[in-house]
């Protein structure tokens, strides 16, 4: 009796199963309907590759929004002007109504015409913008498609709640998203009961020994620093890969610059080596990454024809650079003016008559020390330059991608930032530029990412980081 019950119950469920396939062209339970919000393509103009076979809705509104987007000089600019382009070359009028094929193993993209305003959506929301026209697309979407999962993509945390207030499903933009989240909290490894004969050789004329002396090598990547400690001493050491050897890492200071922990020596040591053609400094407010950088570039001006320091504009207090007065370097001054307070700080440790002092005026006369904003990088091959990109944490990754791109020969690039204090409203924590280029990097022989911990800007200043 109970065998019989159960091939009932078993054949119903197989009927209402192919029943259904049969309904939804057999998508049911895979494929899924995603309707993009406009700043996914302005974070990724390429995203609509990224969504496999499932289909891709873009609302009306959304290419409306683009279009006020395309002129300047921005990431966001460029990438309006690129996703039109990439539009275009798929443009006909299925896109309209039966939809295009974005490529063999995607699916299709459509745009979303003679959107409705329904009556749930008016009455949560009065005013009528183009977030919530892209809320009634999404809700119109899902009604038609009953049968296909439908969810909006956006990386406006806002948006996405008030989809969920709807009963409409949201989710992020998570394609760039890090997942390898020990990067956060990497510090310097200790390694513990290390046969004291080998840092007696650490500290012998060469410096150096093999990295298969240690029992531990397996655990070494790539440009890692760490300590080695035995019961009578401890050394600070980075593994050379060039060299297949660890070497042990000397305390050094520049432009009257000294390393004051274990972080910023080995940060020190890696800015001053120039087989690390790329290097990432993290860490809180205060521990001293862009002054150590600073600084590095400063002592190797002999090496590189110029020193560049640029950062990200993150307008303050809702004022963009049009409301500011002045010209181009009036308008820029405010949002450069942590790198200048840097520069301040090295010169304090001379004289006013000093060489020192005279090397850095002299330099920013001719132009080999350069101070500017980051949105004028594009398009230029900047070669045999110490280029320094500070607040990296605001960056998105096809930022980061476009400014390593630029290096030509002999060109070093530093990346410092604080991934605590991001300022881009669509970026956060495990998916803006720094990281994610820390993440993919990792490993490779010319990179090095120092994670400074503690602060040494002043006392008052790391109390109110730890307890704030």
């Amino acid at each position: 009796m109970k065998f019989h019950l159960f091939l009932c119950l078993y054949l119903k469920e197989f009927f209402y199963f192919w029943e259904n396939l049969i309904k939804t062209g057999g998508t049911m339970g895979a494929k899924k309907n995603f309707v993009l919000d406009t700043n996914v393509i302005l974070h990724d103009y390429r995203c609509i590759y990224n969504f496999e076979e499932n289909d891709i809705y873009i609302p009306i509104v959304v290419l409306e929004e683009l279009d006020h987007f395309k002129k300047g000089n921005e990431q966001i600019n460029f990438n309006a002007r690129e996703f039109s382009r990439e539009l275009d070359l798929l443009a006909n009028e299925k896109l309209f109504k039966k939809g295009v094929e974005i490529g063999e193993g995607k699916g299709k993209i459509f745009i979303l015409t003679n959107i409705e305003y329904p009556q749930v959506i008016s009455k949560a929301f009065l005013e009528k913008t183009p977030d919530h026209s892209i809320l009634a697309a999404t809700f119109q979407l899902k009604t038609e498609k009953k049968n296909v999962k439908t969810i909006l993509v956006s990386k406006d945390i806002n948006l996405r709640m008030k989809a969920l207030s709807l009963g409409l499903d949201a989710e992020d933009y998570i394609n760039d998203k890090v997942t390898n989240h020990n990067i956060f909290e990497k510090n310097h490894e200790v390694f513990e009961h290390v046969n004291p004969e080998l840092i007696e050789q650490l500290y012998g004329p060469e410096g150096e020994i093999p990295l298969e002396s240690l029992d531990f090598a397996s655990d070494i990547e790539p440009q890692d620093c760490f300590v080695l400690r035995s019961a009578r001493s401890s050394v600070l050491a980075r593994y050379i890969p060039q060299t297949g050897k660890v070497r042990r890492i000397v305390k050094e200071r520049c432009f009257g610059i000294e390393p004051r922990n274990a972080e910023q020596t080995f940060a020190m040591n890696v800015l001053l080596d120039d087989e690390v053609k790329l290097v990432a400094l993290t860490g809180k407010s205060g521990t001293g990454k862009t002054l150590l950088a600073l600084a590095a570039a400063l002592h190797k001006h002999d090496v590189y024809k110029q020193i560049l320091l640029a950062r990200p504009i993150v307008a303050l207090a809702n004022k963009d650079l049009g409301f500011l007065p002045g010209d181009e370097q009036h308008k820029i001054a405010p949002y450069m003016q942590p790198l200048f307070d840097n520069l301040n700080v090295i010169k304090h440790h001379f004289s006013y008559q000093g060489k020192e002092i005279r090397l850095i005026e002299d330099m920013q006369k001719n132009n080999q020390l350069v101070i500017e904003a980051l949105a004028y990088i594009r398009g230029r091959s900047l070669s045999e330059t110490f280029f320094i990109v500070d607040e990296a944490q605001n960056l998105t990754p096809h930022e980061i991608k476009t400014i390593i791109t630029r290096a030509g020969e002999g060109t070093k690039i530093v990346f410092t930032g604080d991934i605590q204090q991001i300022d881009s409203p669509y970026l956060d924590m495990f998916s803006n530029g720094l990281v994610y280029m820390i993440d993919r990097m990792h490993g490779q022989d010319i990179f090095a990412h120092i994670n400074l911990i503690k602060g040494e800007r002043s006392f008052l200043s790391e109390l109110a980081s730890n307890i704030l």
